[in-house]
C-alpha cells in the first residue's frame, strides 16, 4: 500500500519534530529513508511517500490482528478513507 502523506502528519505520528517540519524538508527526506520511514518525497507537493513492508501492507498495520497501530495519530488521508481515492466510499473491507 502506497500513502503519501503530508509534513503535518508526519509530526502528528512522531517520525518527526515540530522544528524539523519547519526546516529543510528534503534533508529531513533524507534521514526519514535512512531510517526506511520514508521511500520518496516531492517537493512540488510537498509529500512524502511511506515506506511500505515487503508484503506490500503499511508500516503501521499489525501483520496479526490487521488493525492500524497508530490509529489515534493517524495520517488524513487515512483519516479521510474512504470519502477520497479513486473509488470514494468503496471500502474492500464492506464488500467482502
Amino acid at each position: 500500500m502506497l500513502l503519501e502523506v503530508t509534513i503535518d502528519d508526519l509530526v502528528r505520528l512522531g517520525v518527526c519534530s515540530e522544528d524539523e517540519a519547519q526546516g529543510s524538508h528534503k534533508k529531513l527526506f533524507k534521514r526519514l529513508r535512512k531510517e526506511k520511514v520514508a521511500m520518496s518525497y516531492r517537493d512540488g507537493t510537498g509529500l512524502f511517500m511511506l515506506q511500505s513492508k515487503s508484503n506490500g501492507d503499511c508500516q503501521f498495520l499489525d501483520s496479526n490482528t490487521r488493525l492500524c497501530t497508530v490509529y489515534d495519530k493517524r495520517p488524513d488521508v487515512c483519516r479521510k478513507f474512504p470519502s477520497i481515492g479513486p473509488r470514494p466510499t468503496f471500502c474492500p473491507a464492506r464488500a467482502r
